[in-house]
């Protein structure tokens, strides 16, 4: 019960990483919120994880929105303990056949959007003298594929967002941190796979790829998160941890 009575926020948590940092979350013993777009992914997570979640239908591009489910939460139970930054989407193209619309809606979830939950809940973390953050980045974050564009743009940029909060804010005992995935082993995964004509294959090309002859799962992402959120990582704040499986190490195949 490494986060017993906490009370956590977990945005994009309908299914996927975030869904698998809620789960995690809820069985260290916190009380954690499902703060989702979708309704009814949002609404199916909450109901399997159980009594420890609930689902409050969160638009991160919309700051009322945003600040609506934060004052639920204040009112249900008083305070916030724990931020995790997961809600996100891929917006990949050529630089100079990025519109204005797509430049706007990549920004303004993968970047925008988490400073939009981080101002929401830094007074409450900075009133109690006590709080955690941590950021989904991405290893774009610090490396580029060719036609991603503006992805890894925005995800450098929270990779700045993070340090910079995480420093403003360190003297009243609130760390923010991130979390940057490589390859994960997700449903996105599976349907990209699933694109081509032998599945199993591209499914195996991708695990050759990474030193360790597979990528990473879920579960392995949301027990970071669950380490960065508790107490056993109190001087750890404006950092980065990369899970790649050393790929982004790696110089040549």
């Amino acid at each position: 019960m490494r986060l017993k009575d906490k009370i956590a926020i977990v945005s994009g948590a309908g299914r996927g990483i975030g869904k698998a940092i809620a789960e995690a979350f809820a069985r260290e013993g916190a009380s954690v919120v499902i703060a989702e777009r979708d309704v009814t992914t949002g609404t199916a997570a909450a109901n399997e994880i159980g009594e420890r979640a609930r689902f409050i239908a969160t638009d991160v591009t919309d700051q009322g929105s945003v600040d609506a489910m934060r004052d639920a939460i204040l009112a249900a139970y008083g305070r916030i303990d724990i931020l995790i930054n997961n809600a996100g989407i891929n917006v990949f193209h050529d630089p100079l056949e990025t519109s204005d619309a797509e430049w706007a809606r990549c920004m303004s979830v993968d970047l925008e959007g988490v400073w939009r939950m981080c101002r929401a809940v830094l007074p409450t973390m900075r009133a109690q003298q006590d709080g955690a953050i941590v950021n989904i980045a991405s290893s774009h974050a610090f490396t580029i594929i060719p036609g991603t564009f503006p992805y890894p743009v925005a995800k450098h940029g929270l990779l700045g967002l993070t340090r910079s909060l995480g420093i403003e804010y360190a003297a009243d005992n609130v760390r923010v941190n991130a979390i940057s995935p490589g390859y994960i082993e997700t449903q996105l995964a599976l349907d990209y796979w699933n694109e081509f004509p032998d599945p199993e294959a591209e499914r195996q090309r991708t695990y050759d790829l990474h030193p360790p002859k597979r990528i990473g799962r879920p579960l392995e992402v949301a027990m970071t998160a669950v380490f960065l959120a508790s107490d056993e990582a109190p001087f750890i704040n404006a950092a980065n941890i990369v899970i790649d499986g050393g790929r982004s190490v790696l110089y040549h195949e």
